[in-house]
């Protein structure tokens, strides 16, 4: 009897979202453009520090930003008002992930000739965002103070593909069992390499410690 042939699709479908993400990191980097893809749960303040650090960012380089949503145009609005960057607003359809495609797609809406980097506000889920390649050259993920300092130990793979964490929120941090030093280990378990900062976004506390840091990345582009 002839054996039965088992086609790994989740595993065809990764590899096949990795070939258009190395291909998109290519074209980008050929085009001196950097993308930053954004990775956390909700409510830990993506779009506040985002904010807050392309008011930072804006005066030296041309910035677009890439909102990816369930539904609404909340984030990208806000973005736009506060900054006054190029703003694209992605909607999922669903889907709690972005693929490469998704994002090649939706960059090219751009004038890409007039930009230096690209900000991607992934979807708010710290699970199925890690396992997609999204053509980015550089991770930053983010973990809110509320959500608890365990939380690289429950979502191993979203730290490890971390290329730099921003713990959030940092001034609620004294009405919260969160140890700092503790998320770092937790961190550094699951990834050495990864830099962590710690921030409050309105209270622009350490957020120019992040500028610094992209700005070291974008010079060595």
């Amino acid at each position: 009897m002839d054996k039965i042939k088992i086609v790994e699709v989740k595993e065809d479908i990764l590899l096949r979202n990795s070939t258009i993400g190395n291909e998109l990191r290519e074209e980008l980097k050929k085009q001196g453009i950097f993308l930053l893809n954004v990775m956390s749960s909700p409510g830990s303040g993506k779009t506040t520090l985002l904010v807050n650090l392309i008011n930072k960012l804006k005066d030296k380089y041309n910035i677009g930003v890439i909102e990816a949503d369930l539904d609404s145009d909340v984030d990208a609005y806000t973005i736009k008002e506060k900054t006054g960057v190029r703003v694209m607003q992605m909607h999922t359809g669903g889907a709690c992930h972005l693929t490469a495609q998704m994002v090649r797609d939706t960059i090219n809406e751009f004038d890409l000739k007039n930009l230096d980097l690209v900000i991607l506000e992934n979807v708010g889920n710290l699970v199925c965002p890690a396992e997609f390649d999204t053509g980015s050259h550089a991770n930053m993920v983010l973990l809110s103070v509320p959500e608890g300092d365990d939380k690289p130990l429950k979502y191993p793979l979203m730290f490890e593909v971390a290329s730099f964490v921003v713990i959030t929120k940092k001034d609620v941090a004294p009405v919260f069992d969160f140890d700092f030093d503790r998320v770092k280990d937790n961190i550094h378990l699951r990834n050495k390499k990864a830099e962590v900062f710690v921030t409050s976004a309105l209270n622009d506390i350490n957020v120019d410690e992040v500028a610094n840091h992209l700005t070291k990345l974008l010079n060595n582009f």
